[in-house]
């Protein structure tokens, strides 16, 4: 990534609202020193990380990061999320639903957004059969949608229920 393709760090956006949006599912979030190791980040660095319902961040996170481990939490079964450290886990099938939900949850953050997560994610990297984040979630992603609506997370119309799957 060059420096002129930055992604929108967690730091850039109140705190407040990330809390509100992990409460929204009864989850909690952790902000780590910076510098600090990040407990349950699978990639390490400034990745975010999960331990049981707990988000852990630091300023640095990516916004993308923090939403992705997020939506990795809300997307499990409750098995698994009790034993939840580090590593989601999950099929193929649940990690294309994560990231249908990440863009979606990316709206009720005003401050970052669709257009926003969208664009993060092609700048990180995330890698889509038709070349975009954006492209696949318009043309691409219809399975992903309907596997959230099987598992209760968001209803027909595409409006997220706020709650986790059990």
């Amino acid at each position: 990534m060059s420096a002129t393709e930055q992604v929108m760090a967690v730091a850039e956006l109140p705190l407040q609202a990330l809390q509100q949006l992990l409460e929204r599912y009864g989850l909690t979030l952790a902000l780590v020193e910076s510098q600090a190791s990040i407990p349950g980040s699978y990639w390490g660095e400034s990745e975010a990380g999960m331990i049981g319902c707990t988000i852990y961040i630091r300023p640095d996170t990516p916004m993308h990061s923090f939403l992705h481990e997020t939506c990795h939490v809300i997307c499990m079964d409750e098995e698994r999320r009790q034993h939840l450290h580090t590593d989601a886990g999950g099929e193929t099938a649940e990690e294309d639903a994560v990231c249908y939900l990440q863009i979606l949850l990316a709206e009720q953050l005003p401050s970052f957004g669709k257009a926003r997560a969208l664009l993060d994610m092609d700048r990180w990297g995330y890698t889509f059969r038709l070349g975009s984040a954006q492209r696949w979630f318009e043309e691409d992603a219809e399975d992903a949608r309907l596997w959230l609506i099987q598992h209760g997370l968001l209803n027909t119309q595409n409006q997220l229920i706020f709650k986790l799957r059990t």
